[in-house]
């Protein structure tokens, strides 16, 4: 089963408590606080593994969570941070996040790698909060929570060379008599329904990937047929033959058709070079089509390619053709590694919502890591979340809506009772 889409879900691992501690020694009747940090999350990292080619693996399993950090100790003794959890996916891997549909990533080389969802930073214990007016701190912090995300994961196949065409018009034996690959092959619309990949090898020193593109179909840009599943695998694709059907009605109709679809979809697809072919020229009946076809291509500056898969005719021909024009065609620069993704939000940010008549939601991203990082059932931890609230606002707003006291206000997982 050849998998090129899927949705998956991804959260990096929450950091470890801090700790409240008072040093305890013989002789030594106030230690002091050494409470120690926690351990930060492990993140969640894509990396490009050369060896995969779909996305199977992720249809068995949808979910990858991270490990959290470990909390602190006495002693001033940091918890022990998390591994780090990567995933593999193959070369060609969009990432999209599936909520906003924004794409996060496009990895293409080998070991590239791209931080989706940071791991937590470890909460710190109350070493930290000690100050010449308060010298023995009941506070400390919680782990900071992990993210996580719903993404898409959609896979571009990376070829050097994709072959295009109407459905049956001989790309899966092209594919077949020039490398090793096997595809099903029969005389009929649509017997691609997956893209095969091939490696042709030249000679020895030089080889290049072959990818048979499903066929295409008139409307295929606008989802028709096999469309936008398959289209985007022709964009990785450096050079294309365009393999004519020699059987065809009217190849030329074809040709014009292919491009159109080709350039819908993605203008770029329409600039890439073309080796044009027309193949099946072991039938007499394509023969006699192949000259004046020749002449109208001609005309629009396009040589013609006679070939027949079937026979081998001018198979090692076009191979080496394609590959001069691939050596013609640059490469796209990519970074080897991507800058850790974040999603464009006002981490201040909050909103308020009266769910019932006493109660209050407050959402923001700050606000709930605020409160899922305080312990609240310390005074002193209580009162850094209080005067963070203040400082963001959400306590005057609160007001302005008008809350009374005894409402309950809810954060994150927490309620909270309001007083003045």
């Amino acid at each position: 089963m050849f998998v090129d889409s899927v949705v998956i879900w991804v959260a990096s691992g929450k950091g470890g408590d801090g700790i409240v501690h008072m040093r305890r020694e013989k002789y030594r009747a106030k230690g002091g606080p050494d409470g120690g940090d926690g351990g930060r999350g492990g993140d969640i990292i894509f990396e490009v593994l050369p060896t995969m080619n779909t996305l199977n693996r992720f249809h068995y399993n949808e979910r990858f969570q991270a490990d959290s950090g470990k909390p602190g100790g006495p002693n001033n003794r940091s918890g022990k941070s998390a591994a780090d959890l990567t995933i593999h996916v193959p070369p060609g891997t969009l990432i999209y996040d599936d909520e906003t549909t924004e794409l996060i990533g496009d990895l293409v080389t080998p070991g590239q790698k791209l931080i989706v969802a940071k791991g937590g930073r470890g909460g710190r214990g109350n070493q930290h909060f000690a100050t010449s007016r308060q010298q023995v701190p009941l506070t400390a912090e919680k782990g900071e929570p992990g993210e996580e995300f719903t993404l898409r994961l959609e896979l571009k196949l990376i070829a050097d060379v994709g072959l295009v065409g109407m459905p049956n018009a001989g790309k899966s034996s092209i594919l077949a008599s020039t490398t090793r690959a096997k595809p099903k092959i029969a005389n009929y619309p649509f017997t691609t329904l997956f893209p095969n990949l091939g490696v042709v090898e030249l000679d020895l020193d030089n080889t290049m990937v072959l990818a048979d593109i499903p066929g295409l179909i008139e409307g295929a840009s606008e989802g028709v047929g096999l469309g936008h599943d398959f289209l985007r695998h022709v964009q990785r694709t450096r050079v294309l033959i365009h393999v004519l059907d020699g059987m065809s009605e009217d190849p030329l109709q074809d040709f014009e058709v292919i491009n159109s679809e080709l350039e819908f979809f993605d203008e770029h697809l329409s600039r890439s070079p073309q080796v044009v072919v027309l193949n099946k020229m072991d039938l007499p009946d394509v023969q006699e089509k192949f000259e004046p076809i020749a002449k109208s291509l001609q005309e629009q500056g396009i040589n013609l390619m006679p070939v027949s898969a079937a026979t081998g005719l001018n198979m090692k021909e076009l191979m080496w053709k394609a590959y001069q024009v691939l050596q013609e065609t640059p490469l796209e620069e990519t970074q080897e590694e991507l800058p850790v993704y974040r999603a464009d939000v006002d981490p201040r940010a909050f909103e308020i919502e009266q769910i019932e008549e006493d109660t209050w939601l407050v959402t923001g991203k700050m606000v709930e890591k605020a409160a899922a990082m305080t312990y609240f059932d310390q005074v002193g931890s209580v009162r850094r979340f209080q005067r963070l609230m203040e400082r963001l606002g959400v306590e005057k707003a609160l007001r302005n809506d008008g809350i009374q006291e005894g409402d309950t206000v809810v954060v994150g997982e927490w309620e909270l009772e309001w007083w003045d």
